[in-house]
């Protein structure tokens, strides 16, 4: 079965190619892909192309990459291709100039259950705050980035020991299963959209801002569960850390899995201690246990693995 609409879908990372596939699979019309430009990376600056990229041009999908979604070139290419819906999954926030252009309008997927999470990175920071329920959205776009009113949700639960690349997977396909359902809706004309104001409660709402390189650096002063669910949070990417030393070296260690217990501390917050099997790092209510971790110019090991061949005796956490 063949669809009416013509669709143009945005978007970039893996997360934004299973709705994509899912829409192919099931003959939607895909008038265009617009992703980022190629981007040099590596050590030979090679031009890297999005994940979207690599799908769309795989089933002959005609691409676009603006610089400047404003530019009037891109503009005009877009009305165009005369779309009356466009989909857009962890791209950039759009110009009114373009969301405007589809009868159908454009809409959005976004990793929480809005109005909460809003922002750039809802999956980590849902598990960053111990959240043991999240989900996914799909919303109409306008002015302001993730305030638009609400097509659909569908909520998903958070695994104690779940971490952001398993979260990622699972509001992934959540995700695909709710834009086709949108997708249908929009095409019955049976959607009903709610303002988020009406779906806000006395909870605070909490953000979810681009995460940084410090953002992710680990406070061994705050409680115990605290830190591991910020490990969790940005496990496997960008991956929390924090620095070791001792009289005449530094490392740099990541962390991307491990265990905790809580209890009382006698030693001094961020003291190290190792077995031949365990590595353990005191906090003010108990102690963390990395399971997988990466040292400094090393790769990627469990800590079994680490501790044969290098000793955390006389190193320290440093700030």
């Amino acid at each position: 079965m063949t669809h009416p609409l013509r669709i143009i879908y945005m978007g970039t990372p893996d997360f934004a190619v299973h709705p994509l596939s899912l829409l192919v699979k099931h003959n939607y019309s895909i008038v265009s892909v617009v992703t980022v430009p190629d981007k040099a990376a590596g050590r030979g600056k090679k031009l890297q192309q999005s994940p979207v990229k690599k799908y769309a041009e795989s089933q002959n999908i005609p691409v676009l990459q603006p610089e400047k979604l404003r530019d009037s070139e891109f503009v005009e290419t877009i009305q165009n291709l005369k779309p009356n819906l466009i989909v857009v999954v962890a791209f950039r926030m759009l110009p009114k100039v373009i969301w405007e252009i589809p009868s159908h309008g454009t809409f959005n997927l976004h990793a929480s259950l809005l109005p909460q999470y809003r922002g750039a990175a809802p999956i980590n920071w849902a598990i960053v705050n111990g959240e043991t329920e999240t989900g996914v959205t799909t919303f109409f776009i306008d002015d302001t980035i993730d305030t638009g009113h609400v097509i659909a949700q569908k909520k998903a639960s958070i695994p104690h020991t779940a971490k952001a690349g398993d979260l990622h997977d699972t509001l992934m396909n959540l995700g695909g299963e709710l834009i086709m359902e949108t997708i249908e809706n929009i095409e019955a004309g049976t959607i009903n959209t709610i303002p988020q104001e009406k779906l806000e409660s006395n909870d605070i709402l909490k953000p979810a801002p681009k995460i940084s390189k410090e953002t992710c650096k680990i406070d061994w002063s705050k409680a115990v569960l605290d830190i591991y669910n910020h490990i969790r949070g940005f496990s496997p990417y960008p991956a929390a850390w924090f620095r070791i030393s001792n009289d005449s070296q530094t490392y740099i260690c990541k962390i991307f899995n491990a265990e905790y217990k809580t209890s009382q501390v006698q030693e001094k917050i961020g003291t190290i201690a190792q077995t031949k099997e365990k590595l353990s790092i005191a906090c003010a209510d108990g102690y963390i246990f990395p399971s997988d971790i990466q040292l400094e110019g090393k790769k990627r090991m469990n800590i079994h693995d680490c501790l044969r061949g290098f000793s955390f005796e006389g190193f320290s956490v440093v700030s």
